[in-house]
């Protein structure tokens, strides 16, 4: 089952939006608070979520970037701000769609499982991103046609940085992301290891890595798309 959180502040609407999108397939997780997202999404693993900008306690723009430190999870935002402007930073903050108010549920629910479709075939493809061929679901990686063996660790660093190509993680997110098994201490240096792992395997030159580029006080970010 597909879970989507819905964090919109409105409950009539909200409401009506969770009826729009019910079905066996799908679940819908409302939320009125920036605070309540948050809480959802520390407990639960969404496919996707759909974000009102204008919230009691803070703005659906400043929650998606916060999504977006750690996840590609496709992004709707909802919103009555329908200025071109609003639109630009929606897009560029991470949201993968923008829909203004009011609206279609109709047509919200057909855009819903547009990207719950795109999200689908993402995760199952093969990555091509110049020399390199990525394959996720059957752990295969080549580099100009070469297979390259990566450790596990390594496969799940690789996925998450590809999987947010474009995008900044903190050391801290990745840290959490690729060392989940629970255990209480995860040495400093673990994650400074695999990435220098990484490059000497994938980069023509790990000391000036043109995809896998440190950002200085922050973390990493696989820099081509």
């Amino acid at each position: 089952m597909k879970k989507i959180l819905l964090l919109e502040d409105d409950g009539a609407l909200g409401n009506g939006i969770c009826l729009a999108l019910r079905s066996e397939e799908l679940k819908t997780v409302l939320c009125r608070t920036v605070e309540e997202g948050l809480e959802a999404v520390s407990e639960e693993k969404f496919d996707l979520m759909i974000l009102d900008i204008n919230l009691p306690d803070g703005s659906g723009l400043d929650f998606l970037k916060r999504i977006r430190e750690t996840s590609s999870v496709p992004v709707i935002l909802l919103t009555a701000n329908d200025l071109e402007m609003d639109i630009v930073v929606g897009l560029e903050s991470g949201a993968d769609d923008y829909i203004t108010k009011p609206f279609s549920l109709a047509v919200l629910r057909a855009r819903v499982n547009a990207r719950l479709r795109n999200a689908a075939q993402l995760r199952d493809e093969t990555i091509l991103i110049d020399d390199f061929r990525f394959k996720f679901s059957e752990m295969e990686f080549y580099k100009a046609g070469k297979p390259v063996e990566l450790s596990k660790t390594e496969q799940k660093l690789l996925r998450i940085l590809v999987e947010n190509r474009g995008h900044t993680l903190s050391r801290t997110a990745l840290t959490d992301k690729v060392w989940t098994d629970g255990a209480e201490y995860v040495d400093e240096n673990a994650l400074s290891v695999s990435v220098k792992r990484l490059r000497d395997k994938l980069e023509d030159n790990p000391s000036k890595p043109r995809y896998l580029k440190t950002v200085y006080g922050i973390g990493y970010v696989w820099a081509v798309k």
